[in-house]
């Protein structure tokens, strides 16, 4: 049961911006260093310790694995002081670990917070992911049509050729066969080593990334994090989770998932209400990476809200300690 009539989010969210700003600022002291491990427990520490400053009764419900695998901010751990409105947070205290630890574009951090009981609790599987930006009627795309028939649909709804059209995928052996079905209709390709949160995020401004779609498979923790994204920003997304052993099936069943074949959209993945901030870490195309000048530090943020479609960009210039 949701606390949704509870759930300020216009008093929240420039809380949640100081969460993801103050996990960029912790791991950025690591980029380049090659130590992944260490770039993202720095971003979680810091993470768990500005989340627990929040008047919030909080439960993670995307995090970084279960219990057993703690310290990291694992499913279930509560945070926040106890008191206020009852809320879910999703968060990936770095995505683009090995971004960071390589010095690579597009390392972010990365958190949603929802009114409790809003936020698929997502397995730690795989998820088959399709998304596109806004200005589209439902169903032009869907997971049922092949990848060249989605280029072709978005294509013609676009009113262009499917020369025009830019579709992001993650650079995996998996993804080969669907980038050559890709490529034989002329459309251009982006790939991206990590970092599909960000991937579909670019979606949402393709007048300004150049990228109009994004398809292939990644975890399904990001894939709730990708929807809260775009309900905020605008478009449409749909995942189905994929399922490699009975293992992982009885991952879903523990977090309450009966239909393995469902696929979901947006609002099925984030069913209210949702404010979501990224910070950038390393430079990238959808965010400026962490900027040290002599004796201060800058970072940038993108702040939003599902409720009223508010899109920030905060700079924030703080003295180096």
């Amino acid at each position: 049961m949701s606390d949704a009539k509870d759930f300020q989010d216009r008093l929240l969210s420039l809380g949640l911006a100081r969460v993801s700003e103050a996990a960029a600022l912790a791991s950025a002291r690591l980029v380049g260093r090659g130590d992944e491990k260490a770039a993202d427990q720095a971003a979680v520490n810091a993470m768990r310790d500005q989340l627990n400053l929040l008047e919030i009764k909080g439960v993670v419900v995307i995090g970084e694995g279960e219990r057993d695998e703690a310290p990291m901010l694992f499913i279930g751990e509560e945070v926040g002081t106890g008191h206020g409105p009852a809320v879910d947070i999703a968060l990936d205290p770095l995505e683009g670990t090995t971004l960071t630890a390589k010095d690579m574009p597009n390392a972010l951090t990365v958190i949603a917070m929802a009114p409790r009981g809003t936020l698929l609790h997502a397995p730690d599987v795989y998820m088959e992911k399709l998304a596109i930006g806004p200005g589209y009627k439902t169903g032009v795309v869907t997971m049922s049509m092949s990848p060249s028939e989605r280029v072709s649909a978005l294509a013609a709804a676009k009113g262009v050729s499917t020369e025009n059209i830019t579709v992001c995928v993650l650079e995996r052996p998996r993804h080969e066969e669907m980038i050559q079905e890709l490529r034989s209709t002329g459309a251009s390709i982006r790939l991206i080593t990590d970092g599909d949160v960000a991937g579909v995020m670019h979606c949402a401004e393709p007048e300004v990334t150049g990228i109009d779609m994004y398809m292939g498979s990644g975890g399904a923790p990001e894939g709730v994090l990708a929807a809260a994204a775009l309900k905020c920003m605008g478009g449409q997304f749909f995942g189905k989770l994929l399922f490699r052993n009975d293992d992982e099936r009885g991952r879903a069943k523990k977090a309450g998932i009966t239909n393995f074949d469902r696929v979901y959209t947006r609002d099925d993945l984030v069913r209210g209400d949702v404010i979501f901030a990224a910070t950038g870490v390393t430079n990238g195309s959808l965010l400026a990476g962490i900027k040290r000048e002599p004796g201060w530090v800058t970072t940038e943020t993108l702040l939003m809200r599902s409720k009223t479609g508010s899109v920030r960009r905060m700079s924030y210039r703080s003295p180096l300690k």
